[in-house]
């Protein structure tokens, strides 16, 4: 083994074409090329295009980072204004809440001004395609309804809805809230 094998722990394969130090230096052999001159130029090449992706990886990186931060901010921006959007179609009956806490009337003239705000109230969801949950005498659905308790009848159907405890919404097929129920246990269904 030469020297170089022992140092680089790799072999010349018989008739490369490349001369080691030794065979160069006894002059008679022809001179193609030094593994030792080529060496640091394939290595300081090797180490440029090393350096160059590194700094190609270091700018995508951070690109995709600018990328991610943009979109989260974009994204947030995009939540304040549908917010913003929504909180603005109540800023009226919340104003005309105020101003029936703050009026002089009777009992019965706030109960009517109650039920004006609730109407109002109504037709602000309706704008925002909010709709109330179908309750009462429908079938109790476990996707748009949660029972609270069932209630003895024998004029409904079984497991019909009886009575609505709290509405429950959805905007468009999306469930924001199921209605809270009490459902129909019909003891002459429930003996057949």
């Amino acid at each position: 083994m030469t020297e170089h094998e022992n140092e680089y722990g790799v072999s010349q394969a018989p008739d490369s074409g490349v001369l080691t130090v030794e065979e160069a230096a006894d002059g008679n052999a022809p001179r193609i090329a030094l593994v030792e001159e080529a060496a640091p130029d394939a290595l300081a090449e090797m180490k440029a295009e090393r350096d160059q992706l590194l700094d190609r990886l270091a700018r995508l990186q951070a690109e995709f980072d600018n990328a991610r931060k943009r979109q989260e901010r974009e994204k947030q921006e995009f939540r304040d204004y549908a917010t913003g959007s929504v909180v603005e179609q109540f800023l009226p009956v919340v104003d005309n809440f105020a101003l029936a806490l703050n009026a002089n009337a009777s009992a019965e003239q706030l109960r009517t001004g109650v039920e004006l705000i609730v109407k109002q109230m109504d037709e602000t969801l309706r704008q925002l395609n909010v709709q109330a949950v179908a309750t009462v005498g429908q079938q109790f659905d476990p996707r748009m309804h949660e029972a609270l308790g069932t209630i003895e009848r024998a004029d409904l159907p079984d497991h019909a809805v009886a009575e609505e405890i709290r509405k429950g919404y959805r905007i468009r097929e999306r469930l924001l809230r199921p209605a809270l129920v009490r459902i129909v246990s019909n003891p002459k269904q429930t003996e057949a």
